[in-house]
């Protein structure tokens, strides 16, 4: 038997069945990523997640820290630059020489030991990070202390860290002078970074470390660190009351290095801080600089006039924000030279997104990478793929490495919305804006919530107890977020008793606490309310009168003045006959909120704060449609 072959042009069934399956498929993965077209990014994204879980288990079996790691790069590259101060600059040799000056200083004093913190009352300056060095070469832990704060909440503060030293900057000494006889009541050595100090019960620091040896500090003076043990604290408003300290482990300032590497910068990148290095995002920029090898360009004060300026004069090809910088660069009058730099990355949070269109528009092609965190916080996402307004992307795959959900909320009782079982309720986020709803985090092993230092009721408020089953526990992020039907995850607004002003969070306890001091109020409601073209909520009281007296305009604004940080003072009071509670006697303040402070809906006496009178003044028609229309600035 013979076959004779296909005659010429004839055809295959076999090929012919081939070359369908092959165009099936081809129109099926066609089809799969028009459908999903971030699928890819989405697997990336969370194989870099993986990769950092295994890094960090590495750092864990090794007892590897980022001192460590910053030795190491000073080894590699000891005349690499390492940091920019105004017309300063700094190897990664001299960083680490004069960190060991400040380490040994602080060991000669006999103040100082393996394990003891020391607080640091500081701006943005070089001094900052060499005294931090310093003190984890020698195993201690630095308390990062809010340079806005005053009198009780920056004595507050400094008692949770159990600190026995401060070293304060120059400029700050009225701050201390104002709480030095409570430190000095408590033995508390106090230096000042200067060339010379006259304070009575004030020592001078620089003295000590020019004194001080640069030669190497032997290993074993941090022999009993771990990854478990206090690098830093940080101080972090939470959801009522006074500052609460988060304690940085030296494994959670790893996490917060290895979350920055995935932004992707290098050794050849220059990072511009100019955002409070008592903040974890500035801690952010610092490690991942030090990670990846690369330079850092430090600013004492955010300067919108000179922000440009400073990145072409460093080079910077990197920078940091929070939505304010961005608006603020935004309203600047537009020049010619707006996109002569070399900056290709931005990152940061609270931008919103008319903002982040108009920076791009007007500063040209930057990636923008925003990321939704917290200080306290076990979870962090990261917008990856660019999208405008978004603060990361919701996976399958990213929920499945770290359980998270948004749920349903109710925000008149301010708290999670449960079934019949007793079990909350996810929002529903297929539809095309998504449900806005509260975000939580599983506390696990992986991802634990280790909470406030020394403050066991405000840590536990932070939990939520059998969310989805018996037994299971989620941290309460405190925000409203939703998901839309493409997966992008929104912002949405703060719950409860905190809001967001100036890129600081504001504990409305806190300031009501602090208001009802003066004689003429009786009782204070506090609450933050939108300013139009601005970001986040500014403040204002619903206030009663003590009776018999009047409203003390300028004792009150002389008051908030001098016992409340800038943004956390109140631009906006309003006078009341009685302040409606909930029925668990709670505040009312979602209706205060949705009024505002628009003299048009409202009887109630208004007064809006005036810097310039020092005092706050009656709100007219006339200065409420100048703050609405951005002719004053708030």
């Amino acid at each position: 038997m013979c076959y004779k072959s296909n005659p010429a042009g004839g055809s295959n069934p076999q090929v012919n069945m081939l070359l369908w399956a092959a165009a099936v498929l081809f129109l099926l993965v066609l089809a799969f990523f028009f459908r999903n077209p971030y699928f890819v990014q989405d697997v990336r994204y969370v194989l870099s997640r993986v990769k950092i879980g295994s890094l960090m288990l590495k750092c864990i079996q090794t007892n590897f820290t980022l001192l460590d790691h910053f030795l190491k790069v000073v080894k590699a590259q000891p005349d690499k630059m390492f940091l920019y101060f105004q017309d300063e600059s700094f190897t990664y040799k001299q960083a680490d020489d004069l960190s060991t000056k400040a380490g040994r200083a602080f060991l000669q004093s006999g103040l100082v030991q393996q394990g003891d913190t020391v607080a640091l009352f500081l701006r943005n300056e070089p001094v900052f990070l060499w005294l931090w060095f310093g003190l984890l070469k020698i195993g201690c832990c630095g308390a990062f202390l809010n340079y806005n704060m005053r009198s009780k909440s920056l004595l507050h503060c400094f008692n949770l860290s159990r600190a026995k030293v401060l070293v304060a900057a120059e400029e700050l000494l009225d701050a201390v002078e104002e709480i030095l006889p409570s430190l000095l009541e408590q033995q508390v050595t106090v230096y000042v970074v200067a060339d010379r100090c006259t304070t009575a019960g004030v020592e001078n620091f620089n003295e000590k470390m020019d004194r001080a040896s640069s030669e190497p500090l032997p290993k074993d003076l941090r022999s009993n660190v771990t990854l478990q043990s206090h690098a830093a604290y940080i101080y972090t408003s939470g959801t009522t009351g006074l500052p609460k300290a988060v304690s940085m482990s030296h494994g959670k300032v790893w996490g917060v290095t290895l979350f920055s590497s995935l932004l992707g910068t290098n050794s050849e990148d220059v990072t511009y801080v100019s955002l409070p290095l008592y903040h974890t995002s500035a801690l952010a920029a610092l490690s991942g600089a030090i990670y990846a090898g690369g330079t850092m360009a430090l600013r004492n004060k955010f300067s919108v006039s000179q922000f440009w300026d400073d990145c072409r004069k460093y080079n910077v090809t990197v920078i940091q924000y929070i939505g304010e910088t961005m608006r603020y660069l935004c309203n600047t009058p537009k020049k010619p030279n707006d996109r002569s730099h070399n900056v290709r990355l931005a990152f940061g949070n609270g931008i919103r997104a008319d903002v982040w269109r108009e920076f791009l528009n007007r500063f040209g092609n930057i990636e923008v990478r925003e990321f939704y965190g917290a200080t306290e916080g076990n979870f962090s996402l990261l917008n990856y793929s660019g999208k405008i307004g978004a603060v990361g992307r919701h996976t399958f795959l990213h929920k499945k490495v770290c359980p998270y959900a948004v749920v349903k909320y109710d925000i008149y009782k301010e708290e999670p919305i449960r079934n019949s079982s007793g079990f909350c309720i996810e929002s529903v986020f297929y539809l095309s804006t998504g449900e806005p709803g509260l975000f939580i985090s599983k506390i696990t092993l992986r991802t634990p919530f280790l909470g406030y230092v020394g403050d066991l009721k405000q840590t536990e408020k932070k939990r939520l107890h059998n969310v989805f089953e018996q037994g299971d526990m989620y941290l309460n992020s405190g925000d409203l977020l939703r998901i839309d039907g493409d997966g992008f995850v929104y912002f949405q607004d703060r719950v409860g008793d905190t809001f967001r002003w100036k890129g600081e969070n504001v504990a409305t306890t806190e300031v009501a606490d602090i208001i009802t001091m003066v004689d003429c109020i009786k009782e204070a409601n506090v609450y933050g309310v939108e300013i139009q073209g601005q970001e986040g909520r500014a403040g204002m009281a619903a206030i009663t009168l003590t009776e018999g007296q009047q409203f003390d305009s300028a004792g009150v604004f002389k008051h908030v003045e001098s016992f409340l940080p800038s943004y956390a003072r109140p631009l906006f009071f309003r006078i009341q006959d009685t302040l409606e509670v909930t029925g668990t006697y709670k505040h009312q303040k979602v209706k205060l909120v949705k009024e505002g402070f628009d003299p048009n809906g409202i009887t109630d006496p208004l007064y809006v704060m005036d810097k310039r009178q020092n005092n706050y003044v009656p709100l007219t028609l006339n200065i409420y449609n100048s703050i609405t229309l951005g002719k004053i600035n708030m």
